[in-house]
């Protein structure tokens, strides 16, 4: 029986061939869904397909594709105005560090199924000097300069884990930023070796930065690491962060951060670079299809 709701897939390009990916595709129209699917080439292309998402009705949008892809399509559903379809997610980056902390499957074929039947929920996006986007965590410092600049041939080898292998090949590069974070009631200054602002809980391929995060409370949670060594801080998050004073928290519903240079932010995988920062949530601004058990929603 075939159903009469409109989906269309956003594919990275890089993914196209995905052979479990195409299996999928083709298992979800045998049992009588409507799916079109279309294939980024360039930066744009995902506004582009969403606008004939719109234009044909769809009532769902799926990112299949890493962190940044879902960057970009959520990016392009923030930019319309009026009722917006709905994101579903189908990994298929290296890290997937937001469908893992939310618990989406990373099997193609389950994704796509929750992507085209899930219940959508509400949650938050998150604004960067109003003219920027992330759904999941802006890093920086040491681990944004690790991310990238790690290989494509690294990452496709090892996925994950080629951040961490990159990042102790580069310790000789480590140094701290310093800058100026201001929220509700937060205000610190000093060296900062790392920062994550969270949506989400974990970036980087797996580290949990922000792990009481949730992306419907209208809060981003902040750690930053401070300190003359980041490996021992970043291996004490296994432990007891609180008790590390050389790891400090907040929560605020914005930061405001300043900089003497310029830094660099990892927007879901895409690098913003300057030296001012107003980070705000976007309360219940998008709609996502995830599981029933969604750590990440209250």
């Amino acid at each position: 029986m075939e159903n009469s709701c409109l989906s269309l897939m956003i594919v990275n390009g890089k993914s196209a061939g995905d052979e479990a990916l195409r299996t999928a595709v083709a298992d979800m129209r045998e049992a009588g869904h409507r799916l079109e699917v279309r294939v980024t080439w360039e930066h744009g292309d995902a506004a582009r397909y969403l606008d004939e998402a719109v234009a044909l009705g769809a009532q769902t949008v799926i990112a299949a594709g890493g962190d940044g892809t879902i960057n970009e399509v959520a990016t392009a559903l923030a930019g319309l105005s009026g009722q917006q379809p709905a994101l579903g997610i189908v990994p298929l980056g290296t890290a997937n560090d937001f469908a893992t902390s939310a618990g989406i499957p990373l099997e193609a074929d389950k994704a796509l199924q929750l992507a085209l039947v899930g219940r959508p929920s509400a949650i938050d996006l998150v604004g960067v000097n109003d003219k920027a986007w992330f759904i999941n965590m802006a890093t920086g410092g040491f681990g944004t300069r690790i991310t990238t600049e790690t290989p494509e041939k690294l990452k496709a080898a090892l996925g994950g884990v080629s951040y961490f292998i990159h990042g102790l090949l580069r310790m000789d590069t480590l140094k701290p930023d310093r800058c100026e974070i201001r929220g509700e009631n937060f205000h610190w200054q000093g060296d900062a070796l790392a920062i994550g602002i969270g949506n989400g809980r974990q970036a980087g391929g797996g580290q949990q930065l922000c792990p009481e995060a949730l992306i419907n409370d209208g809060l981003l949670q902040l750690r930053i690491f401070t300190g003359e060594e980041l490996l021992p801080a970043l291996l004490s998050t296994l432990g007891k962060p609180e008790e590390n004073p050389n790891i400090i928290d907040g929560a605020s519903s914005w930061f405001e951060i300043e900089a003497p240079h310029d830094i660099t932010f990892n927007l879901d995988g895409e690098p913003l670079t300057g030296r001012s920062f107003r980070i705000d949530v976007k309360p219940g601004a998008l709609s996502c299809r995830l599981p029933p058990d969604c750590v990440l929603l209250k």
